[in-house]
């Protein structure tokens, strides 16, 4: 969980301050200048802070903040201005005022004077330093430091009014019941800080509500379904009950956000961490949300594709598929983008900045950019369709897929070709499936030893043969003797099948081809074959 909250912000919420112990020497500059933000009001990553000269309130609040993140409770009294009355009391007071910071806001380390001095001319005395102010109550108040020394030498001390006040500011916190409770039974450890300084108690609660949150959305996502379903059993339609079975990880996904999002509101968090847990949490349910969406196109497109208008409609079939993709590639962008808006980035500086880079974006996706157009050609002008046999550039097969990116073609050998939709929607593209007819063609070869009566009798008895056939178109049967080749007498014979598929033209074309030979043999007639005749002179006839 706190590598997913780094991650998510670009580092940790705030990292502690690094500040060494009063009775140590003072930081060096190197070490100053790696100190983090211990505490502010509205920090969402840690920044070094310089800590200035040692003796400065910067630094007496850097060396508090990180005695008390550890839990030397003893040593974070010394920047405490305490009566005689209230030392025995020390410890508790310094770990209920940090308590009280908190709470009520993060001191920001760069607004505190780094002099030795503090800050001049606020209009306090020189002694005096206010490094914060809050509001309890109602009330306005301040937290202010002074000056003083003691045989650890200069250093700055919240003032004796201050520490008066923390009693009365710690009365006022909705935790301290709990913090008490950890004190009293010996897991004072549980008020320290732990990774991303959230304490070691809110840390054991959030796995705990992480699995409770799992539990109960898994319980709440199936009643809801349930309930869902019995909605979608009295219509007479099926869509309602496929989308209803397909948004069962979104259900309760949401479902499992929303009572984190409730549960965390009584972790107590600090401010930054509770913002955090809120923008994830709403960003998950419109993660959700678009994901049902997503999941409802394709329930969606199947619905459409088992229509039958759909059925019996290849191109029907192609802009479907094709649509749905581009109504998918749609909800993932929005989705991206909504998500985005409740982590708290601005979308619309993020979409601004898209039509600045536009440019780049065309430059640097220009063959991701063409192929989708090309598929959007393609759906439009439908050239070819799921299913049709066609020709591309030399290539022959049936279309098995019209996606975003490219074509695939199977091919008679099996094999699978994927040829891009900007590249396809260029090329001349041969499709067998648009034709209403086929052409039949073929050459009769006879052997010269043919009478024109037998010519004559298998021209009539092929011309017969195509006009008596139900599925010659009859318009055109164009039977005749052509010709006189080098070993044959040559009948041409042209028609046309009116079938749908090549598969029923090759059976049209059997039964021709067989009719044909049994004309010839009918007639008497003999196929010819290549022949050559060899005559020989003797030498005496020279």
């Amino acid at each position: 969980m706190s590598a997913l909250l780094v991650a998510l912000c670009g580092g940790p919420l705030w990292a502690p301050v690094q500040a060494q112990p009063a009775a140590a020497s003072p930081p060096s500059s190197a070490a100053a200048s790696a100190a983090a933000v211990g505490t502010a009001f509205d920090v969402v990553t840690a920044a070094p802070v310089e800590l200035g000269a040692p003796d400065s309130p910067r630094a007496s609040l850097a060396h508090y903040f990180e005695a008390v993140r550890t839990g030397r409770w003893d040593l974070a009294t010394r920047y405490l201005v305490l009566e005689a009355s209230q030392r025995p009391r020390g410890p508790e007071l310094a770990r209920r005022l940090k308590a009280v910071i908190d709470d009520t806001g993060w001191i920001d380390l760069e607004t505190v004077s780094d002099s030795h001095a503090g800050h001049v001319g606020d209009g306090l005395p020189s002694h005096l330093e206010e490094v914060a102010r809050f509001t309890v109550d109602g009330r306005n108040e301040a937290l202010r430091m002074v000056r003083r020394s003691d045989d650890q030498g200069a250093h700055w001390a919240f003032s004796a009014a201050t520490v008066a006040r923390i009693d009365a500011w710690y009365g006022t916190l909705p935790d301290r019941w709990l913090r008490e409770l950890f004190v009293s039974s010996g897991f004072e450890f549980m008020l320290l800080p732990g990774p991303l300084e959230l304490l070691w108690w809110q840390w054991f609660a959030l796995v705990a509500l992480l699995l409770l949150a799992w539990l109960v959305g898994s319980l709440l996502g199936r009643a809801t379904r349930w309930l869902l379903r019995q909605v979608a059993a009295r219509t007479p339609s099926l869509w309602d009950d496929e989308f209803v079975a397909s948004i069962a990880g979104p259900l309760s996904l949401a479902w499992g956000l929303m009572v984190l999002l409730v549960g965390s509101r009584h972790l107590l968090l600090l401010r930054p961490a509770a913002r955090l847990i809120d923008g994830l949490t709403t960003a998950g349910i419109v993660f959700a949300l678009f994901w049902a969406l997503w999941r409802g196109t394709g329930v969606g497109a199947r619905q459409m594709l088992d229509r039958p208008w759909a059925r019996d409609s290849a191109s029907a079939r192609t802009l479907i598929s094709v649509g749905g993709n581009l109504a998918r590639g749609a909800i993932v962008f929005g989705g991206i983008l909504a998500v985005l808006s409740a982590l708290g980035y601005p979308i619309g500086t993020l979409l601004a900045g898209l039509g600045i880079g536009g440019l780049a974006l065309a430059f640097g996706a220009q063959k991701t950019i063409e192929n989708l157009f090309g598929s959007v050609s393609i759906a439009v002008d439908q050239p070819f369709r799921v299913g049709d046999l066609v020709s591309v550039d030399s290539v022959t097969g049936v279309i098995e897929n019209i996606g975003l990116r490219s074509t695939r073609l199977r091919t008679a050998d099996r094999t699978l070709i994927s040829m891009p939709n900007g590249k396809l929607a260029d090329l001349r593209i041969e499709s067998y499936a648009a034709r209403d007819r086929f052409r039949f063609t073929t050459t009769i070869g006879l052997t010269y030893g043919a009478t024109p009566e037998q010519i004559l009798e298998v021209c009539a008895g092929v011309e017969r043969v195509f006009r008596e056939h139900p599925r010659v178109w009859q318009e055109v049967v164009d039977v005749h003797f052509a010709g006189l080749g080098e070993s044959t007498l040559d009948i041409t014979v042209l028609a046309w099948f009116e079938v749908p598929s090549w598969a029923e033209f090759v059976d049209c074309r059997e039964e021709a081809l067989l009719a044909i030979v049994r004309v010839v043999q009918q007639a008497g007639a003999d196929f010819a074959f290549p022949t050559r005749t060899v005559h020989l002179v003797s030498a005496a006839l020279r």
